[in-house]
C-alpha cells in the first residue's frame, strides 16, 4: 500500500465533503422503513454474576418482544476500570466482561433470538462494552 494519494483521490475528497452526499448506511439492512431503529442498553456495574445473569437473560427477551435491534451492554473492565490500582484484585479476571457473553452463548433460548454478538469487543483489552444484533420477532 502507498501512503501518497493521487490528485484524483484528493479532488475526490474534496468534492465529497463539499458536497451533499451521503455515505450509504452499512446496517441498513437491520433498519425497517416501517418501524423506528430501536437500540438499547443495559449497564451491569454493580451486579453479582448470578445477579448480572438473570437481569440479561430478562432484558434480552424484553428487547426481543419490543423489537430493539441492537442492544449495548456495559460490563464495565475497560481501561478506565480501577482494578488495575488494586492489588487485591486481578487485571485479568474481568467476570463480567467474559461470563456474561458466555452465558449468553451457551443459553440456546437466547441465541435463538441473536443474530450476532460482538466478540472483538468482548476480547479487546480497551472496551467495558459489547454489542449484540437481535433478530426480528417471529
Amino acid at each position: 500500500m502507498t501512503n501518497k494519494l493521487s490528485d484524483k483521490d484528493k479532488k475526490d475528497w474534496e468534492k465529497f465533503v463539499k458536497g451533499d452526499e451521503k455515505i450509504e448506511n452499512k446496517d441498513k439492512e437491520f433498519l425497517n422503513k416501517n418501524k423506528i431503529y430501536l437500540d438499547k442498553t443495559i449497564d451491569l456495574h454493580g451486579y453479582s454474576l448470578e445477579e448480572a445473569n438473570k437481569k440479561i437473560f430478562e432484558f434480552i427477551e424484553n428487547c426481543y418482544l419490543n423489537n430493539v435491534v441492537k442492544i449495548n451492554i456495559i460490563t464495565g473492565k475497560g481501561l478506565r476500570s480501577k482494578n488495575i490500582y488494586d492489588p487485591h484484585q486481578s487485571n485479568n479476571l474481568s467476570i463480567l466482561k467474559f461470563s456474561v457473553p458466555n452465558f449468553i452463548k451457551n443459553n440456546a433460548e437466547l441465541m435463538d433470538k441473536i443474530l450476532k454478538i460482538d466478540f472483538d469487543s468482548v476480547n479487546s483489552p480497551s472496551k467495558g462494552n459489547f454489542d449484540i444484533l437481535l433478530k426480528k420477532k417471529k
